[in-house]
């Protein structure tokens, strides 16, 4: 079985976070090695570099080769850049494969993002060039304890609080242990110092009394939250609550949501640009848009022993073909729109492009006339999980307990989940996402304005949300190689896939070798 079928199985069967969890122990996750300004020294002497696509990975390109000396075009297919860093706000138009228009409702102020939504604190080369750029960055709340853990199938459908089942969890589990060790029975694996230390710390970590127990107590819902909170005056007493018996709590399943918050890419400290992923486009495009070209669709790719042709035409449909030439090339197209244009790479080249798919996802951006999760339910950022169709319900992180309409993040799947919402149209997409978050917020229904939904195979540019390999081991070597005068770019050249960290670590590789190329020469 290949690493892209499994995948695709844990997709299917688990959900998202499984899948990204997987990805992460399969090293398709891991720490950007970006280690600060590239330096290229040495003189171009005039060489022309094209690159094609203006997202993150494109203009980094331009951007770097551009400051080295070098004379840079860009061919950009959308009339504005970024790629999947990309931001939908009220009065924008989104056209989708297959023609479906959604206009963009929202309020002032609101927006969604579709592709990219967070920055992990260890993407290194995203952060410095935010703060090179100027792009001002907020914290995004990945975990918020006051948010909710919810199936279907458990609770009778009730949502939970992440902080009571994760406080249980952690205390019966904890208590378990413990009795393990009063038994005797680690003596093969554990000193009797260490067991001594052990039952120490587990008393603190899950909250055990005097007996190792986990029980309802003032202790317990400190972490749990309080059946009535301690209060003022003559009736401020606090009364604990009742921890969920544990084969409750394991029968829910909701403890496999648990650990999502700890993985390297979603551990605190997170970012988000404020007002949108698209400032770090806009930030890029203040200092190198003078060198794209926008609308530009390519169609073909020639290259030769002395250099690159491009041809492209008008992306809105004037008639006309225009063509662009350069000494190299940066492509940065994803290879799910690459493989439908003509061009003469190699057969092995080919063959990479033409194996590989790319990740369904679905995005729903949902507008509501309060923010009800603030005022109703004090959530205040975060996420919520569940087994419905929609997966996760993020809260924003922005803007707290301000007056009028606010959008929510109001599912994002992968997988089968995101193949069925592909197969509807997007107003019956967004109506099913009210239709299951109803289940968690029955506010849904009385506070909901207005909402898109984004597909990503159906999203023109790109096709598909980030490229699976079909054989990494085998074929990422050749995809990153210089082939001709060309070098790949991109999220899909690198191993940071889907993050755009990758994007950018393999743009700075590839103008990397291909100035020791140029100056060489």
């Amino acid at each position: 079985m290949s690493r892209r079928q499994l995948l695709a199985m844990i997709g299917t069967a688990a959900g998202s976070v499984a899948m990204y969890n997987a990805m992460t122990s399969l090293g398709f996750a891991q720490e950007s090695t970006y280690s600060g300004p590239i330096k290229l020294e040495g003189d171009p002497k005039g060489a022309s570099v094209l690159i094609l696509g203006a997202g993150l990975a494109g203009m980094t390109a331009a951007l770097e080769l551009r400051d080295a000396g070098y004379k840079v075009q860009v061919l950009e297919y959308r009339e504005k850049a970024g790629g999947r860093c990309w931001t939908l706000r009220g009065g924008d138009k989104y056209v989708e494969l297959g023609g479906a228009v959604q206009d963009v409702k929202f309020a002032e102020g609101n927006y969604i993002n579709p592709g990219p939504w967070r920055i992990p604190h260890h993407h290194y080369g995203v952060l410095d060039y935010c703060q090179r750029l100027g792009v001002k960055l907020e914290p995004f709340m990945q975990v918020n304890h006051n948010a909710y853990l919810h199936r279907t199938d458990a609770f009778d459908g009730k949502p939970q609080r992440f902080r009571e089942i994760a406080t249980d969890y952690r205390g019966h589990v904890s208590e378990l242990l413990a009795k393990v060790v009063n038994q005797n029975a680690l003596d093969e694996t554990v000193t009797a110092d260490d067991a001594k230390l052990l039952l120490e710390s587990l008393k603190t970590y899950g909250v055990l009394d005097e007996n190792y127990a986990y029980v309802k107590s003032d202790d317990t819902s400190e972490f749990r939250g309080w059946d009535k909170p301690p209060g003022g005056g003559v009736d401020g007493a606090p009364v604990p609550s009742e921890p969920i018996a544990l084969s409750d709590v394991l029968q829910s399943r909701l403890w496999a949501n648990l650990v999502t918050g700890d993985s390297i890419d979603h551990q605190g400290t997170i970012f988000q640009p404020v007002g949108g992923m698209d400032m770090i486009a806009v930030g890029f495009e203040k200092v190198i848009g003078d060198l794209i070209t926008y609308n530009a669709k390519v169609t073909k790719i020639d290259q030769n022993d002395t250099g690159v042709t491009v041809t492209y035409v008008d992306s809105n449909g004037a008639a006309g073909e225009q063509t662009a030439t350069a000494d190299y090339c940066i492509c940065t197209i994803p290879f799910s729109i690459l493989g439908q244009i003509e061009h003469n790479f190699s057969g092995e080249m080919t063959s990479v492009i033409d194996s590989m798919s790319y990740a369904g996802s679905v995005k729903f951006g949902l507008e509501f006339k309060r923010r009800f999760w603030e005022q109703d339910e004090r959530i205040y950022g975060g996420i919520t999980y569940t087994n419905l169709p929609i997966s996760q319900i993020s809260y924003p992180s922005n803007d707290y307990f301000s007056d009028g309409p606010a959008v929510l993040l109001g599912g994002y799947g992968w997988g089968a989940t995101a193949y069925q919402f592909n197969a509807l149209p997007p107003e019956e997409r967004v109506a099913k996402a009210v239709e299951y978050g109803a289940q968690i917020h029955p506010q849904y229904t009385e506070e909901f304005s207005n909402g898109v939904a984004v597909t990503w195979h159906r999203v023109p540019w790109v096709l598909g949300c980030y490229g699976i390999w079909a054989d990494k081991e085998a074929q990422y070597a050749t995809a990153a190689a210089m082939d001709g005068r060309t070098l790949m770019a991109g999220e899909h050249i690198s191993y940071l896939p889907a993050w755009q960290e990758g994007a950018i670590l393999s743009a700075l590789d590839a103008i990397t070798r291909l100035h020791k190329v140029v100056v060489g020469a």
